[in-house]
């Protein structure tokens, strides 16, 4: 079974493009939406802050469904694009800017990296991120690394996302944690043929000629 990603803390979110279907501050909105046709970022993942209250402490709950982007995940297991993908979100002002604190539930589909069939499962992930507001022209300079501010109103969560799923996806994803893998010598699924499953003495026949030797000859 493939593993899942830390995660357990819930996260909460902002209202829609023009606060359609959000609560006041600091109460929980219900399958609200992101905004969809706004320029930054991909639409299922941008969200607007416009209602959210600047004031230290205020915050705002929601629950949203999305769809996944491409290129989530590489190699053997990765998130569907256009699949849906559940967030819970807290928007919180804070002096700064807004804290996003969130986790996201998303599908996974890939392949056995011991018997190589096709797999099916899902990941759930948490992160949290400070958007922080415009930063004063002084502070340009300063090596900000990872920092993220808003584009306006605006926030867009998908790197965030992204990065999140990426770190939790397994390296070596199983069908089952006991997976037998494939016969080394025949390439047969261990877990239909049988822990009987042999192959003798056979011998490699590139090396043929050598099993006809007489090693207890002794003559010159």
């Amino acid at each position: 079974m493939m593993s899942k990603g830390n995660g357990e803390s819930v996260m909460r979110g902002v209202p829609g493009a023009h606060g359609e279907g959000a609560g006041q501050a600091g109460q929980v909105s219900k399958d609200s939406k992101p905004v969809k046709s706004h320029a930054r970022g991909s639409g299922d993942f941008v969200f607007d802050t416009r209602t959210l209250a600047r004031g230290a402490g205020e915050y705002r709950d929601e629950h949203w469904t999305v769809v996944a982007p491409d290129g989530v995940g590489s190699g053997l297991v990765l998130v569907p694009a256009g699949e849906d993908v559940d967030l819970d979100l807290r928007f919180e002002a804070v002096t700064e800017g807004v804290l996003v604190t969130g986790s996201a539930v998303a599908p996974l589909s890939g392949e056995c990296s011991r018997c190589l069939d096709p797999l099916t499962s899902s990941i759930e992930v948490s992160f949290q991120e400070l958007y922080r507001y415009l930063r004063d022209p002084a502070d340009d300079g300063a090596d900000d690394g990872e920092e993220r501010s808003l584009d306006g109103d605006y926030i867009d969560l998908e790197p965030a996302f992204r990065d999140a799923v990426v770190l939790a996806l397994p390296l070596s994803p199983l069908c089952r944690d006991d997976c037998p893998g494939l016969c080394a010598d025949c390439g047969a699924k261990l877990a239909d043929v049988g822990p009987d499953h042999g192959h003798g003495d056979m011998v490699d026949p590139r090396w043929g000629l050598l099993s006809k030797l007489n090693l207890n000859d002794t003559t010159e």
